[in-house]
């Protein structure tokens, strides 16, 4: 049941994605009917949405609010924070607040988009304060994976909210300093109502590592593995990982060459902004397979296992770049989104079948990754600092919400709220709760257009990735005659060359001419009759033999 205006007056917060799955994070406050937006991201699709790549979190409920937005913030600049924007923002059409590197990389997203090209973006420093309508939000500087990530601190009559966003506690971060307690321990101090926080490693006991550990740990593997090219890839906006790469690659005497478009983009914003510049300068693409293998080190992009990324072309044999070829090293620092696992095997395959050594986090006893969310010890630490009256975990799926909160009740926090995508979570004033839940849901990106996640669309190529489909098309007379011979194929039933299929394709002719046979005897010979009775009948024939239910189809016209 809707709630009245009454009732949603005071603070709230509304996650509208990212709160059940990886990705696709979009999260909401609203402080008397001023709604402020934080984070835009995009999300991997599955085989639940057959012909789609990514998949953007539905911006419905804001919709019907958005000239109530005063803005939206992005955090930092990964893709499943970020990736959405240039998607979803003619929808919304509010300001948008975010960092200098966030917005070099926002700004090149905007510009391949006519609808986003004058979106205004207002530049924040780090560690600023700023008013956005009713709210008082301080930029808080975080480590991360990627330069000028920031925690958030609302400030509202209400009550204030530390909104962490991607944050870790590596205490020799590459870029960078290293998060602050001081900073966090003076916000805790202040009064936080609520924290809401990554919970991407809540069930993951200890800390997160040191990126510069990661640096140590690749230039060990590769100085192990010194007859061959190396192949490193990554999640193209990881540049602490850039850093670490190129430094390791000089303490081994060899160069290293960018393939894939997006780490170019990334490299050339952290450049803008001042990072990147204590490196040796990088090797053009097509000067690749000019310099001896055992002198280059390539990181590409395609981690994740992505068709149409370097990785997978490079393993595949058709990059424009770069042949691999046996002697070669590829290691994948990174580790493996859930639902991405079929994907990256895929990849490894084709580069085992071409002679290839793979490393991977599981298969060296060197640190060659760590993530950039914390782990179980640095959440301990950061709600000490913080003392939350309540805890909300956002960012990851059930199971990793579920240990956070239990974690959080485990540190003596008052209270924690484990919402949905949907869930309006009352803050302040009285007792937070959920006072009820809106519409929400995911896009779904094909290259001509988006739709909705649910589309009917998407749900019949669902039908047929399944139980494959039966398309039959008759040309009758007006007494039920043919006036030409049936057109019947099949898709994903049977193969049609061989005697199974040709015996199954004569049972069908023979279904059609019992129904026919019966119907002329009947009064009702409208097309949509006649269609419709034939479809029933080579349905039911195909689950009698093949015990599978195919997607029918059968159009009949009556000259």
């Amino acid at each position: 049941m809707a709630k009245s205006k009454k009732e949603f007056e005071g603070l709230n917060f509304i996650p509208l994605g990212g709160s059940e799955q990886f990705g696709v994070n979009l999260n909401v406050y609203e402080c008397d009917d001023d709604y402020l937006v934080v984070d835009m991201g995009i999300g991997f699709a599955d085989e639940n949405f057959p012909g789609i790549d990514i998949l953007l979190p539905n911006p419905k409920y804001l919709e019907g609010h958005k000239k109530k937005i005063s803005g939206l913030i992005i955090t930092h600049a990964h893709e499943d924070h970020i990736g959405a924007v240039a998607h979803l923002w003619p929808r919304l059409k509010c300001p948008i607040y975010c960092t200098r590197f966030t917005a070099e990389i926002l700004k090149k997203k905007m510009a391949e988009e006519p609808a986003c090209k004058k979106a205004p973006i207002v530049v924040v420093d780090m560690g600023a304060t700023i008013q956005i309508g009713t709210y008082v939000v301080q930029f808080i500087p975080v480590t991360h994976s990627v330069p000028e990530t920031a925690s958030l601190f609302v400030k509202t009559k209400y009550g204030n909210v530390l909104h962490s966003g991607d944050w870790n506690l590596d205490p020799t971060p590459v870029l960078g300093v290293p998060t602050s307690e001081k900073t966090f321990r003076e916000i805790g101090k202040q009064g936080v109502l609520a924290y809401i926080g990554d919970s991407t490693n809540a069930n993951v006991a200890g800390r997160s590592g040191s990126e510069m550990n990661v640096q140590k740990g690749l230039a060990e593997v590769i100085k192990e593995n010194d007859k061959g090219a190396i192949v490193i890839t990554i999640f193209s906006s990881n540049i602490g990982r850039i850093h670490s790469i190129c430094k390791a690659a000089e303490a081994n005497g060899r160069s290293v060459g960018l393939v894939g478009r997006s780490l170019h983009r990334m490299v050339g914003a952290a450049k803008t902004c001042g990072y990147l510049n204590d490196i040796q300068d990088f090797v053009n693409e097509d000067d690749l397979e000019l310099l001896p293998r055992e002198n280059i080190v390539i990181i590409a992009t395609g981690s994740q296992g992505e068709a149409r990324a370097q990785m997978a072309r490079i393993a595949r044999g058709d990059s424009q770049f770069y042949r691999i070829k046996r002697g070669d090293t590829v290691i994948f620092s990174s580790r493996a989104i859930p639902g991405n696992e079929k994907n990256i095997y895929g990849v490894q395959n084709n580069l085992a079948a071409a002679g290839v050594k793979i490393i991977t986090t599981s298969q060296t006893s060197h640190c060659i990754h760590v993530s950039g969310h914390p782990c179980r010890d640095e959440i301990v630490e950061m709600l000490d600092w913080l003392k939350p009256q309540l805890v909300i975990p956002v960012h990851g799926e059930r199971v990793m919400l579920e240990a956070h909160a239990k974690l959080a009740q485990m540190c003596q926090v008052p209270q924690t709220i484990i919402p949905n995508n949907g869930s309006v979570i009352h803050l302040a004033p009285h007792t937070p709760e959920i006072i009820d839940h809106v519409t929400t849901g995911v896009l779904a990106v094909e290259p001509g257009r988006i739709i909705d996640g649910g589309h009917k669309a998407i749900a019949e190529r669902r039908k047929l990735q399944y139980s494959g489909a039966i398309h039959a098309s008759l040309v009758l007379d007006k007494n039920l005659e043919f006036l030409s011979d049936p057109h019947i194929s099949t898709q994903g039933l049977i193969d049609e060359d061989s005697d199974e299929g040709m015996d199954f394709e004569d049972e069908m002719f023979n279904e059609i001419d019992d129904v026919l046979r019966d119907l002329k005897k009947g009064k009702n010979k409208t097309e949509e009759f006649v269609a419709e009775e034939i479809r029933i009948a080579l349905r039911r024939y195909a689950n009698n033999v093949l015990k599978m239910k195919p997607k029918t189809d059968v159009h009949v016209s009556i000259i």
